[in-house]
């Protein structure tokens, strides 16, 4: 009984010491993943000699914490602005990427042979091409449309990225529905159509804020585009509007820079983390098929 219950208790130990390591690596990569948004937050109230002070504690507010850091971002640049006007853009970009990719990955998916996985890997092809090698030949087409200088023309080019892309992911996840959904929704009377949106889109929920995702990120994170193409601050994106009027030649106006960065990511990282397990189903599923 004694040896039993020493084999028992021995055997506890170590699993505390499992869990306890468990949580420990857990807790590590959390907190490494949700540092540069503390690092952020910190700098977005710190006064600008105390964070450029070797001598201070960059954890720590060394001086009373201030809020002039965002007066300078509300009131002196125009990021409320840039917020709108990249929200307009990410929202467009995303409804007409969802418009076309959605039809254009479920007849991919179910083009036989092998041309629909041909055709597949080629439209993904096209999202590798660089961006400074397109930006040329599309600036020319934004001006013979007469859109220079108009949020308009990142709405027209941004799903020439974004569309490629979506079109391929959403091409796998389709792959992984089964024929047979659809074909017993057609017996029962739907047309392809009907069954394509009653059936396939419901069931396909994940793959599509996966585009979401990915397009609305890539809007707010696009530069050379944002740049070439838009020369009015009033119609910044963020990208662009940021970092042309917090950083004026050597000088960095951190800690407005850091709040503006932390503002534009958190709704990203909420999004992110409400739809964290459809988020990875849609980039995983075809993988897994």
């Amino acid at each position: 009984m004694a040896a039993r219950g020493s084999r028992w208790n021995r055997f506890s130990v170590l699993r505390a010491l499992r869990e306890v390591a468990h949580y420990g690596v857990v807790a590590l990569f959390a907190f490494f993943a949700a540092f540069p948004f503390l690092w952020m937050l910190i700098t977005t109230f710190k006064q600008t000699r105390d964070l450029l002070n070797r001598g201070n504690n960059p954890f720590l507010y060394n001086e009373p914490a201030t809020i002039e850091n965002l007066r300078v971002l509300f009131f002196e640049t125009q990021f409320a602005q840039w917020m709108w006007n990249t929200a307009f853009v990410g929202l467009l970009v995303v409804v007409i990427t969802l418009a076309l990719a959605l039809p254009a990955g479920y007849s991919l998916a179910r083009l036989t042979g092998r041309w629909g996985e041909s055709l597949g890997i080629g439209i993904f092809l096209t999202y590798l091409v660089p961006p400074t090698l397109l930006f040329i030949p599309l600036s020319r087409v934004v001006a013979n449309l007469g859109l220079q200088d108009s949020l308009w023309s990142l709405v027209l080019v941004y799903p020439s990225i974004t569309v490629p892309f979506s079109t391929w992911l959403l091409m796998g996840f389709f792959k992984a529905i089964p024929r047979d959904l659809e074909e017993a929704a057609m017996i029962d009377g739907l047309s392809r159509f009907g069954a394509f949106v009653k059936i396939i889109v419901p069931i396909s929920i994940a793959g599509i804020l996966t585009v979401v995702i990915f397009t609305f990120t890539l809007v707010m994170q696009e530069f050379v585009y944002a740049l070439t193409f838009i020369t009015s601050s009033a119609d910044f994106t963020i990208s662009v509007g940021v970092p042309t009027f917090l950083v004026r030649g050597d000088v960095y106006f951190w800690g407005s820079l850091m709040a503006a960065c932390f503002i534009a990511s958190v709704p990203i990282a909420i999004l992110y983390n409400l739809f964290v397990d459809r988020f990875i189903a849609g980039f995983t599923v075809g993988a897994v098929k």
